[in-house]
């Protein structure tokens, strides 16, 4: 499959300290803040750092790889082909976006991300 970007996601169990490590303390730049997180820039990547998830996490890995992808339709096709398990069906998301989830060996958890036509991360051009 083609991959378009990816970022890498923390899920921390206090949002607050861990903004401020990433902001403050390593001095990442914002790439882009929303309602319930902050992404920053990290060298040629992004490390995004969510308000949600700390405490009952679905998975050991307190985090996800994210990665975008042009399909999600010719993504899931081509992953069940390739007999790896979905771990969440493909749905579109209350933030907007449509997201599928798997995990690689290690159960290191990868959301594929298909962002639509009228998504807001399509037209802003910051």
């Amino acid at each position: 499959m083609e991959i378009l970007s990816s970022r890498t996601l923390l899920r921390p169990r206090d949002y607050e300290v861990t903004l401020s490590f990433y902001r403050d303390v390593l001095g990442l730049a914002i790439a882009r803040e929303y309602p319930g997180g902050t992404v920053f820039f990290a060298g040629q990547g992004l490390i995004e750092v969510t308000a949600h998830g700390g405490t009952d996490l679905e998975f050991r890995f307190p985090g996800a790889l994210w990665l975008q992808v042009r399909n999600l339709s010719d993504a899931q096709d081509e992953l069940i082909r390739a007999q790896v398990p979905i771990v969440r069906e493909a749905r579109e998301e209350p933030w907007g976006l449509h997201e599928m989830w798997i995990a690689d060996p290690d159960d290191i958890p990868i959301v594929l991300v298909q962002i639509p036509e009228d998504h807001p991360l399509r037209r802003d051009l910051r």
